[in-house]
């Protein structure tokens, strides 16, 4: 069975730092883009990241361009976000998936929850 799994989120202060990983099982990641995305309680799904496994470029949105880094291991068929100078708006459940565009993904991760408090 096909699957991402997400881990690595938690609980940090302001100006803290996490990293989350997302692995696959049942595929590999080749020709897949990998993004991230995040859903704060209240506010519509974003999308925060990006990275392609045919060139490895990467995107990145405005709110988190400087601070995140997304990279990944093919050896390890896993995705990491690397993710520095949290905010208390970094709030959110995180989630991957297997396209940079929501609605063109395949698969999802179940998310993994990130709170940054003040």
């Amino acid at each position: 069975e096909a699957q991402l799994v997400e881990s690595g989120g938690g609980l940090v202060q302001a100006g803290g730092s996490l990293r989350l990983s997302c692995a696959a099982s049942g595929f590999t990641f080749e020709g897949y883009a990998i993004g991230w995305f995040r859903q704060a309680p209240g506010k519509e799904r974003e999308g925060i990241s990006c990275i392609s496994s045919r060139d490895s470029s990467t995107y990145y949105a405005d709110p988190v361009k400087d601070r995140f880094t997304i990279s990944s291991d093919n050896t390890k068929n896993t995705v990491y976000l690397q993710m520095n100078s949290l905010k208390p708006e970094d709030t959110a459940v995180y989630y991957c998936a297997t396209h940079c565009i929501a609605t063109m993904a395949k698969y999802w991760g179940q998310g993994t929850q990130v709170t940054v408090s003040s």
